[in-house]
């Protein structure tokens, strides 16, 4: 079914920008979201925007943190996603999701709200680095990039809100230049021109997944693991199963130990014995 927005002139479309900043690069592999911002845009005006530091479960990546200089120090005292899932998904009802590399943002989000509980959205999305690389032929694609390329300035510091600001501003050219050039009129429209529908990631189908791990994650049940990891070294751990992810064609478990409370990625093909556990 078509969504209702698809149909509306896009001055009555709101746009909802959305970046988040995350502990490394795979959902799949377990990084999670360590900051995100929303800003919301009806016609060229501001109507409400939100930016929260976000406890990730686990540390950030020295790759991550020498892009966002988001450190632990930063983040203690943080809520969890669980704590401002319903706030998102409040701010991102009725409204059309706007994003740079949208795909990256959304698997997050994605992944985010699986480990909740929350339901996953179907707003459409409208991806900027898609639209850069359909309709415009940028020396590089970056959002950094594109906006230098378009006399953008733009913030030093890479954080949430700044580059939801940005991408903003790039959208905001896109959008006045596509409807002088291709006199697009709707948000259907407009996402035709983009190369069709931002698909929004699903989970891993539960059919595929060991009876004993669904019943775990449907049930927020602890399981005893016996785990092989990569170097041949067994290990037992009892852990809260989060959600399942997949990177590279395999699938993993993410999970929180509950000996240290740390949140651990363990490949399912390594894992040799799976029970659930009975607290005593």
């Amino acid at each position: 079914m078509a969504h209702r927005l698809l149909s509306l002139p896009l001055y009555q479309v709101p746009f909802t920008i959305l970046d988040v900043e995350t502990t490394g690069l795979t959902a799949g592999l377990g990084d999670a979201i360590c900051e995100i911002a929303l800003l919301q845009m009806l016609d060229g005006h501001e109507v409400d925007r939100f930016q929260k530091l976000v406890d990730p479960g686990r540390p950030l990546s020295p790759q991550a943190y020498e892009v966002n200089r988001i450190s632990s120090e930063l983040l203690r005292g943080a809520p969890t996603f669980g704590d401002i899932a319903d706030d998102v998904l409040q701010r991102l009802e009725g409204t059309a999701i706007v994003a740079h590399n949208a795909p990256f943002d959304l698997s997050f989000l994605a992944a985010a709200l699986e480990e909740t509980r929350a339901p996953i959205p179907d707003n459409p999305v409208i991806d900027t680095l898609t639209l850069a690389r359909y309709q415009y032929g940028f020396p590089r694609n970056s959002l950094g990039a594109i906006a230098h390329s378009l006399g953008i300035v733009i913030p030093r510091q890479h954080r949430a809100m700044s580059d939801v600001e940005t991408t903003w501003r790039v959208f905001e050219f896109f959008l006045q230049d596509m409807q002088s050039r291709h006199h697009i009129g709707t948000l259907g429209e407009l996402i035709q021109i983009q190369g069709g529908p931002i698909q929004w990631p699903r989970p891993v189908p539960r059919s595929g997944l060991p009876q004993v791990l669904v019943e775990a994650l449907d049930q927020q049940r602890l399981l005893y693991l016996r785990y092989r990891s990569t170097a041949g070294k067994v290990s037992e751990r009892i852990v809260e199963p989060r959600r399942v992810g997949t990177y590279r064609g395999s699938t993993y478990l993410v999970a929180r130990c509950t000996l240290r409370g740390e949140q651990r990625t363990f490949r399912l093909d390594r894992i040799l014995e799976m029970q659930l556990h009975e607290i005593a």
